[in-house]
């Protein structure tokens, strides 16, 4: 069982990719391999235009992003940034968002986070929450140079992993207009904290610390960086209902594929190390503009967007819908955690979304 939290807490992205020349991939001097083919989890809308665009972050890394704009749009628009969850790409739930949010007249982009997926950055499968946060803020610098985007209406939205991002980037950059954060995990808290706190003192931290320093010294002996593998697989007949969810979501046709690390062999044993020290939501509670979480009410996580909740207003919420100045939380009833991933259950608000961006992007 030890394994199975250890597994899950450093999910990742595996790094697969080839290239083709393509009237929809926009270069911009790239140096990616960006695949050609539609391979998403999901059904290309025909309600939308889809091309390839790539930008690099403040670290000189070049992120890779697939844009999906309203058909026959004009003029300027509202756009959002779409990323997580954290250890998928950008063919499966972020896509899935993006393209939903472009049906409804926004132009969005799902981007691949640093080191996985298509994006550069090297090694492959780390972590960190300054980087992974530099991508939202990069991806709105690309957005606000767009010729049919309004800089002054630009929202993100993070999904599992990058909804704890999403958050950390709406409290350092006030561009971002409005913000969304779906089955939010913070990946500071649950790695230092261990999942449901079950790991939650000084002597586990330091054991943690511990397993990390001697595994970083193993890896430059040997000159690689040891896996510490995606969702469990085969899955143990007594693995806890969360472990069930994920493993239904990322092992199955209904999200599998092949460049995600939760759907293959997961990050770097030790690519997670720097969130045991870097709270992410430590300066939330000085978001100024809008933000809406989003969670199941049957999820092992939700206590992570009741946490950020309490952080950002001051106000304890336990499994219910509440609303505190420009701050609201929504629990879908009968949800759990992967059900806000796809449409499969029809449980993706994406009504209530479109609301919330058009009052808060204008």
């Amino acid at each position: 069982m030890k394994h199975l939290f250890l597994s899950l807490a450093f999910m990742g992205l595996a790094l697969t990719a080839y290239s083709q020349n393509n009237q929809n991939i926009v270069k911009m001097n790239t140096t990616l391999q960006l695949t050609q083919q539609w391979d998403k989890t999901f059904p290309k809308s025909d309600k939308v235009d889809h091309k390839k665009v790539t930008f690099k972050n403040r670290y000189g890394i070049e992120l890779a992003a697939d844009m999906y704009t309203p058909r026959d749009a004009k003029g300027k628009l509202p756009a959002i940034a779409v990323s997580g969850p954290f250890g998928a790409v950008k063919e499966q739930s972020s896509g899935l968002y993006a393209q939903h949010m472009a049906e409804r007249g926004f132009l969005a982009i799902a981007f691949d986070p640093s080191f996985t997926g298509e994006s550069g950055g090297e090694p492959r499968r780390m972590a960190s929450p300054d980087i992974n946060t530099e991508d939202f803020l990069a991806a709105v610098d690309f957005l606000s140079v767009q010729d049919n985007v309004d800089p002054e209406r630009i929202g993100i939205i993070g999904i599992c992993g990058f909804g704890g991002m999403a958050v950390n980037a709406a409290a350092i950059d006030p561009r971002i207009k409005a913000t969304v954060a779906s089955t939010m995990y913070d990946m500071s808290k649950i790695n230092a904290e261990g999942y449901f706190g079950s790991a939650n003192s000084k002597e586990q931290r330091m054991e943690m610390r511990k397993a990390m320093a001697a595994q970083r010294t193993q890896d430059f002996k040997s000159g690689t960086y040891k896996r510490a593998g995606g969702v469990v697989d085969p899955l143990p007949a007594d693995a806890p209902f969360f472990v069930k969810d994920y493993y239904d979501y990322y092992k199955t046709k209904r999200g599998y594929h092949e460049r995600s690390g939760n759907s293959t062999d997961g990050w770097n044993v030790t690519g997670c190390q720097s969130f045991l020290n870097q709270p992410l939501l430590a300066w939330a509670h000085e978001i100024e503009n809008p933000v809406l979480l989003i969670h199941g009410e049957k999820a092992h996580s939700r206590y992570f967007s009741e946490y950020a909740f309490e952080k950002m207003t001051g106000v304890h919420v336990d499994g219910e819908s509440k609303t505190v100045g420009n701050k609201e939380i929504m629990i879908i009833p009968g949800a759990v955690h992967t059900d806000l991933y796809d449409d499969l259950n029809g449980k993706i608000p994406y009504d209530k979304m479109e609301k919330f961006f058009k009052e808060n992007l204008k």
